[in-house]
């Protein structure tokens, strides 16, 4: 391994966590206008399958930030032994509900549940995570229409970005990991901020010289602490999305979450970057709300919010979020998904 090449300063750390707060009060303040001035209360289904602790933690985690938000919640608990069928018709009894303008259903299903069935049988002007096919086509697209919801993990990314003011037109941005969640979107995303992407993945030789090339980098592969610090390009900025457990006899529970970034080593190459946990993991359940407001607006023809600023503006039918002034840079911590 070569010798790291460091910054002469340290790096500003992304607080996630801080960004996400600040877009709740946004989000609180929209609903509470859309009330007043249009007597819609967006509302929010998530149909959780089985008893999974992770995913159940996951859904009062986005339960309780829509309380918060003032959104309406349905709640539709079903046993793990549930048929497909019962599952799709609650799925439709969803779509036809008109109280509710965005539908998530938890991942994963149990094994006898055809996942891709039940996600296509959600109504695409309900797609709370922006998945379907056509979402996903018009997000890929330039010049046609812009996609009712946007990834949530993806797009809190790209405000991270935008709410530190970092410079995306123009830069080499390297993507690990192509997975349908957060690679191939975040890729999307960044092209349509006039990113020159690099998208990377398990067959890519030569990952590292690669990186070394990035003025930006989205970590999302999926391998702890895979990205060492000699592979930066000094000033990087490390957008990190992986969330992995490494054994630690220090901590109570044994072990202490990482990223796909080694986070010590890359912080003295990086000009700014995102810890884990407390970067891009807060951001996640926060742009899920973002979706199903903007879903909600749909319904009654009004716009919906945009992502993405003046300052990075090009598309003009794909202008993503007014952006406040970036946060103060303090420390903290990050979370999220992986991919392969």
């Amino acid at each position: 391994m070569t010798e790291t090449t460091t910054t002469s300063s340290p790096p500003i750390v992304i607080d996630g966590k801080g960004v996400a707060a600040t877009i709740q009060e946004e989000l609180q303040q929209e609903v509470e206008r859309l009330q007043k001035e249009h007597s819609l209360l967006p509302g929010l289904a998530v149909v959780l399958v089985g008893q999974r602790v992770d995913s159940a933690t996951y859904v009062r985690m986005k339960k309780k930030t829509a309380a918060a938000i003032g959104i309406h919640s349905v709640d539709v608990d079903l046993p793990e032994t549930v048929s497909q069928l019962d599952l799709l018709a609650h799925v439709e009894q969803l779509n036809n509900d008109p109280s509710v303008h965005g539908i998530l259903v938890q991942l994963p299903l149990p094994p006898h549940i055809d996942e891709a069935a039940v996600l296509k049988a959600i109504a695409v002007e309900k797609d709370a995570d922006g998945f379907s096919a056509l979402n996903i086509g018009n997000l890929c697209l330039r010049g046609g229409d812009p996609p009712l919801a946007v990834p949530c993990t993806p797009a809190g990314c790209i405000e991270l970005l935008q709410r530190y003011d970092v410079q995306i037109s123009g830069k080499d941005c390297v993507v690990l990991g192509r997975s349908n969640i957060v690679g191939m979107p975040v890729a999307a995303l960044l092209q349509s901020c006039n990113g020159t992407v690099t998208v990377c993945h398990s067959r890519t030789r030569n990952i590292a010289e690669k990186v070394k090339q990035a003025d930006i980098v989205v970590a999302a592969i999926g391998k702890t602490e895979f990205v060492r610090g000699d592979w930066l390009k000094p000033g990087a900025v490390v957008i990190d999305v992986g969330i992995n457990s490494k054994p630690d006899a220090t901590k109570k529970r044994g072990y202490r979450l990482v990223g796909d970034v080694h986070y010590d080593e890359c912080a003295k190459v990086a000009s700014a970057i995102t810890p884990v946990p407390g970067g891009v993991g807060p951001m996640t359940i926060v742009m899920l709300m973002k979706n199903t407001i903007n879903l909600a607006r749909n319904s009654i023809g009004l716009p919906r919010m945009p992502l993405r600023n003046s300052m990075h503006r090009n598309l003009s039918h794909r202008d993503f979020v007014s952006t406040l002034n970036p946060p103060s840079a303090t420390t903290t911590t990050t979370t999220t998904t992986t991919d392969k």
